[in-house]
């Protein structure tokens, strides 16, 4: 199969990368694993967990900068990990910098993995939390008409799904989504899905994802978009889109793809593609190629924020 340059800032990075090949056999490893060090946080954000239902058990975790009084926009945020690894305390260093930065409330929700719960589990913890935000705005301090969703690779596939069953559904009010580097085709019929040695997230892993996440679907001709939002015929009245990835990314094709079809249909939509820069390029966090990420996806941020306040 083809291989990707990587940006010659990360190269020194690609014998470092601790995640094998996810499949069945190494899933509760790599889950009982610490994969990096506990971030230090500030203490100008206060972080509160709230129980949104029992049965099933979904949280979701608030964080408000202390200093400021609402209600303030809002950023939900869904965490990544190909729909079967991971954490909502993932989202907590992102989250705490961008509610000092942005003087915003972050949500964050831990939602059900794969393989144990499979589509719509997770799909309907992440609507349950949104839910349960929009509900609890005036206890937490939220603005109800400036609300923005967010998510990362899988959390990022989830974030496009929610979308469209916030649209479909008319019930909850979204501003706008940032798709980072989202996981949004199971078919993995393009060029860049088969790229061989990618770093962080490889097609054999992509493939035990989509497997654990659509159960009985995963190879099926009809797959609802929901769970693969790739697979959606209408993305005409979406909420304003960004979408991110990069170059060096098994889901770059698709999410370029993605993009294009929400700016056809309407959607005001900005894409950003990074060569050489491989899934979860934010991990290499000192790097040019990361800052660069970063700064760009931060400065959309704020633009829709401004957009909010009117």
């Amino acid at each position: 199969m083809a291989e990707v340059a990587l940006h010659p800032s990360l190269e020194p990075y690609r014998e470092l990368v601790p995640i094998p090949d996810l499949n069945a056999d190494v899933l509760p490893t790599i889950r009982g694993t610490q994969l990096a060090e506990p971030p230090e946080l500030s203490d100008q954000v206060e972080r509160t967990d709230h129980v949104v239902s029992s049965d099933p058990h979904v949280v979701v975790r608030v964080h408000r900068p202390v200093d400021l009084d609402g209600p303030l926009p809002a950023l939900y945020s869904i965490h990544g990990g190909g729909y079967v690894i991971g954490s909502y305390e993932m989202d907590d260093l992102k989250l705490d910098r961008w509610c000092q930065e942005f003087g915003i409330v972050g949500v964050s929700v831990e939602y059900r993995l794969a393989p144990e719960t499979p589509y719509p589990g997770p799909l309907d913890d992440c609507y349950a939390g949104l839910q349960w935000m929009v509900d609890h705005a005036e206890e937490i301090g939220v603005d109800r008409e400036r609300i923005g969703i967010t998510g990362v690779s899988a959390g990022g596939g989830l974030c496009a799904a929610l979308a469209l069953r916030v649209r479909d559904r008319g019930e909850l009010p979204v501003q706008f989504q940032l798709l980072d580097c989202p996981m949004l085709d199971d078919r993995q019929d393009t060029t860049s899905s088969q790229l061989d040695n990618l770093l962080i997230w490889s097609r054999h892993s992509n493939t035990f994802g989509w497997q654990s996440y659509l159960g009985e679907l995963y190879g099926a001709d009809q797959v609802p978009a929901e769970a693969a939002p790739a697979r959606a015929t209408d993305l005409g009245g979406l909420p304003e889109a960004y979408v991110s990835v990069g170059g060096a990314d098994g889901f770059r094709d698709e999410d370029i793809s993605y993009a294009q079809r929400l700016y056809a249909a309407g959607v005001p939509t900005e894409l950003h593609v990074y060569p050489g820069a491989p899934h979860g390029v934010g991990l290499f966090a000192e790097t040019e190629i990361a800052k660069r990420y970063s700064r760009d996806q931060r400065d959309w941020l704020r633009r829709q924020f401004e957009r909010l306040e009117g």
